[in-house]
């Protein structure tokens, strides 16, 4: 039986100013599908291999992903390790306003890089004038992902 999904949702104030505060030594920078595709999926399946997400080849993933109508190379964040220049941090978001996958590397867990991803995904479609964003995440994700989507004021539709 697959995991039971938890639907979250951010609505955002249109007066609040969603600033990012990138950690010491993580530089965000703009997402390059030719530079940045394959490490970002790397990325995402080392964070879902424990559970919370699904694990997928690139070769699968990316046609699949850039064949969706919703997909925008733009609604792609990526934050790198200056030192290695690796990816720290990836989010990659549908167009309507629904984060699709999100992980940050366990070294720099814990740092305010998840968070900062989050302000610049909420910072973004606020610009769109996009005011609720969704998301899913699995009910037993070992990640603690929903505490920090709790966190950044995300709730359950009601």
């Amino acid at each position: 039986m697959a995991p039971t999904a938890i639907h979250l949702r951010k609505h955002i104030d249109p007066a609040e100013h969603y600033e990012p505060c990138w950690p010491q030594g993580v530089r965000p920078t703009r997402f390059d599908p030719h530079h940045h595709a394959r490490a970002a999926r790397a990325l995402l399946n080392i964070a879902y291999t424990p559970g919370g997400g699904d694990v997928i080849a690139f070769q699968d993933w990316w046609p699949a992903l850039t064949a969706d109508p919703e997909y925008r190379p733009d609604l792609c964040f990526i934050a790198l390790d200056a030192a290695t220049g690796e990816p720290a941090g990836f989010a990659q978001c549908w167009s309507l306003g629904f984060i699709k996958d999100i992980a940050v590397k366990a070294r720099w867990r814990g740092r305010g890089l998840g968070r900062a991803l989050m302000l610049q995904v909420f910072a973004t479609f606020q610009a769109r004038g996009i005011y609720e964003i969704d998301l899913k995440v699995a009910a037993d994700n070992p990640s603690g992902a929903a505490r920090f989507y709790a966190g950044l004021g995300m709730v359950e539709p009601g």
